[in-house]
């Protein structure tokens, strides 16, 4: 008495939600996979990133210039009393020529931020890191260039020397000052908002992932009938 034969179990067909089967023909990797392709490199990007921050650092003394000639001057008179001893005082007491001398050079600031912001974009339009840390540090550095360029361009800050030079009574510009230091980070601030929000805009998209080729169903298996 023999057993009745028993056809054989049909092979294992693939299941397309088989996360461990191999990947059908013509599958690419997604994009974030490919990494380093078509990249300049992190050491060329170190170089442009040193470059803008030279660049914009030397826009400093641009604005230096602009600061002390368009800032309005705080005016003072010196006077001598019986002794001979010379007194400098302001000649408007309610005057805010300093706060304005504050808020033109910000908004200077705010001005070249944006203008260099927009020129490093136009430039590398793909972004990246070290782009965006030479605008930050460049544009700190440009201020401070700025301040000083707009302090040895503008009156002496000798104040009772030059009342003396210019005689009693006789109204002359004070030294030029920043009050409000924060007005050092207008620069960087601005740069990296208008430069976010180009990147954002107007900025390289990455391609969206493709798993596999046309007609191949969802790429993971062949396309279930």
């Amino acid at each position: 008495m023999t057993a009745p034969l028993t056809p054989p179990p049909p092979p294992h067909e693939p299941s397309p939600h088989d996360a461990w089967q191999a990947p059908a023909a013509g599958y690419a990797a997604p994009a974030e996979v490919r990494y380093g392709q078509g990249g300049p490199g992190m050491k060329t990007e170190l170089i442009e990133g040193a470059v803008i921050t030279v660049a914009v650092a030397l826009g400093g003394v641009l604005l230096g210039v602009l600061w002390w000639w368009l800032a309005p001057h705080v005016p003072l008179v010196g006077d001598v009393d019986g002794q001979g001893n010379w007194a400098v005082y302001l000649k408007d007491t309610e005057g805010e020529q300093a706060v304005g001398a504050d808020g033109t050079l910000t908004l200077l600031a705010l001005a070249f931020g944006l203008v260099s912001a927009l020129v490093v974009f136009l430039w590398r339009r793909r972004g990246g890191v070290p782009l965006v840390v030479g605008l930050a540090v460049g544009g700190v550095l440009g201020s401070l260039v700025a301040w000083r360029v707009g302090m040895w361009l503008g009156p002496s800050s000798d104040v009772l020397a030059h009342a003396k030079a210019v005689g009693k009574g006789v109204t002359f510009s004070a030294p030029l000052k920043l009050g409000a230091k924060g007005a050092l980070l207008a620069w960087s601030l601005a740069a990296l908002v208008v430069h976010l929000g180009l990147t954002g805009l107007f900025g390289p998209r990455d391609p969206e992932p493709v798993y596999g080729a046309a007609g191949s169903g969802d790429g993971y298996g062949p396309p279930v009938p």
